[in-house]
């Protein structure tokens, strides 16, 4: 008796629908999921979009089909609209979470194909931080129209929306206002991927500050400092202001050290000194470097050392490594040529009053 009336009910043949698309949904998820890894196991950036999007296209393909069984189920069964709309924006929010994750099952498959731990890794570099930026800018778009589109299914939010474009006036301009820094910013990172003015791990002097591209998102750069402190820059910033990027076509560069000495101090030495301190060095690159006389005082004469290595690390480590071999060797061998401040003893006394 209980079973007749279980199935005379109006949502029988509805429910076990259901139940078979779910059941049939996950099973062909499943099937589907494995071929097209196996399929595409030879094929990099494929294989990431598939293994990223696997979860998201669990909950994608049930959805689909049972909202074929609520279409299909007839319009005066109770609660029907309801159920049509809420898997319909279950459906949406499935839907935008699957491509959310091809997009970046893209970008890490094509982020895999080139690793930046080489020693030559400036193209890699430019590919990590367009793919990067692209990607994100990408992914907060499709957010955006999964979002309008979930609205879109209410009648009150169209209402709301159809009201605020009537009143477009003074709504329109302060909603102006409040979304220039964020499509600023978008067209900022469009312009950085784009142009490349910075990429990932270059090293950037930003506000007096020397450090390394650590990340790119789509609305700001992470700049980590030289003592571990990290600089948040809104993208905005390198496309407004002028910024120095060491390492934008080559990490080589050249390095200076200044030092004072007295008028009596012999270059030669000095030079023969330099020779022997540089090419001991193992972070001198082999290209260059010299000492000249940059300047003079009316008490010392200013030395100039140039020397070049492959990075500006290294480079750093090269000059200090050169400022005190050379103040080590000039306190050994001529110390008597160290800047110091003389009182001639005959000029003090003709000056005294008598």
């Amino acid at each position: 008796m209980n079973m007749a009336i279980l199935v005379n009910h109006p949502w029988f043949g509805t429910a076990m629908g259901a139940v078979a698309a779910i059941l049939l949904g996950l099973l062909v998820h499943r099937l589907g999921s494995l071929l097209l890894l196996r399929m595409t196991r030879h094929t990099p950036v494929l294989h990431a979009i598939v293994a990223k999007s696997r979860v998201a296209a669990t909950a994608v393909v049930p959805l689909m089909l049972l909202q074929t069984t609520w279409q299909a189920a007839p319009d005066d069964l109770r609660w029907i609209d309801s159920i049509r709309h809420l898997n319909g924006l279950l459906l949406i929010v499935a839907t935008t979470w699957l491509i959310v994750r091809i997009i970046a099952g893209f970008a890490q498959g094509i982020l895999d194909q080139h690793p930046v731990d080489v020693a030559d890794n400036i193209s890699a570099r430019r590919i990590h931080t367009q793919t990067r930026v692209i990607s994100r800018i990408a992914m907060t778009l499709v957010v955006v129209m999964g979002t309008a589109m979930l609205l879109m299914t209410f009648p009150g939010a169209r209402q709301v929306g159809a009201s605020l474009l009537a009143s477009a006036g003074v709504v329109g301009l302060i909603a102006g206002f409040a979304a220039k820094p964020v499509f600023s910013n978008m067209i900022a990172g469009l312009q950085l991927a784009l142009t490349q003015p910075l990429r990932l791990d270059d090293v950037l002097i930003v506000e007096g500050e020397w450090g390394r591209v650590e990340e790119i998102t789509s609305t700001y750069v992470v700049l980590k400092i030289w003592d571990e402190r990290r600089l948040i820059i809104p993208l905005q910033y390198f496309i407004e202001k002028p910024f120095q990027n060491w390492t934008r076509n080559s990490a080589q560069i050249m390095g200076a050290v200044f030092f004072h000495v007295d008028y009596g101090m012999p270059l030669a030495p000095l030079r023969e000194a330099l020779t022997r301190i540089v090419k001991e060095r193992p972070e001198w690159d082999g290209r260059f470097f010299n000492l000249v006389v940059s300047d003079t005082t009316e008490k010392t004469m200013q030395l100039r050392v140039l020397c070049t290595a492959a990075s500006s690390g290294l480079a750093w480590d090269l000059r200090c490594a050169i400022r005190e071999a050379l103040i080590d060797f000039m306190q050994r061998e001529y110390p008597q040529f160290l800047p110091r401040l003389r009182i001639e003893g005959e000029s003090a006394a003709s000056q005294t009053p008598g």
